[in-house]
């Protein structure tokens, strides 16, 4: 599948289409599971992580701990970003999505699944993990 195509499966619309922000936020925000957040979030840089990392390690490692890798590496590349730009060493986003690639196998093992839930409680317990995973990231945080 191309990223056109891999785009307009997550989005329900084409790349740049100008409700693609509003629907990957509304459909990411209000999934029923955390996995089912990270299906729909950021649909590019998905298709990309998962073409180039998460696929190639799957073929050597088990799925789960390719995940979790999967996640590190996006959480490096974003905190490389930040210290290119800041030109001071700093892992904030490194450990945040490692907690956040945890959280998600922990509720795919226990099966955690609140889509029954109106789309408000679904959202706010998709943020509810995101910012607990940031906030103990935080207080863990390197190079502060």
């Amino acid at each position: 599948m191309n990223l056109s195509d891999y785009v307009k499966r997550r989005n329900g619309v084409p790349i740049g289409a100008s409700n693609s922000l509003r629907n990957m936020l509304s459909r990411s925000l209000g999934a029923g599971t955390f996995s089912r957040f990270w299906h729909y979030w950021n649909p590019i840089w998905r298709y990309y992580l998962g073409k180039y990392i998460f696929k190639p390690l799957k073929s050597i490692a088990p799925s789960s701990l390719s995940l979790l890798i999967t996640f590190v590496v996006c959480g490096f590349i974003h905190d490389l970003a930040i210290m290119l730009l800041k030109w001071k060493f700093t892992l904030l986003l490194t450990p945040w999505f490692l907690f956040m690639g945890l959280s998600l196998i922990l509720s795919d093992y226990l099966k955690i699944n609140y889509s029954k839930f109106p789309w408000a409680v679904r959202a706010a317990i998709n943020l509810t993990i995101i910012s607990g995973c940031l906030l103990v990231a935080y207080q863990l945080r390197i190079g502060k």
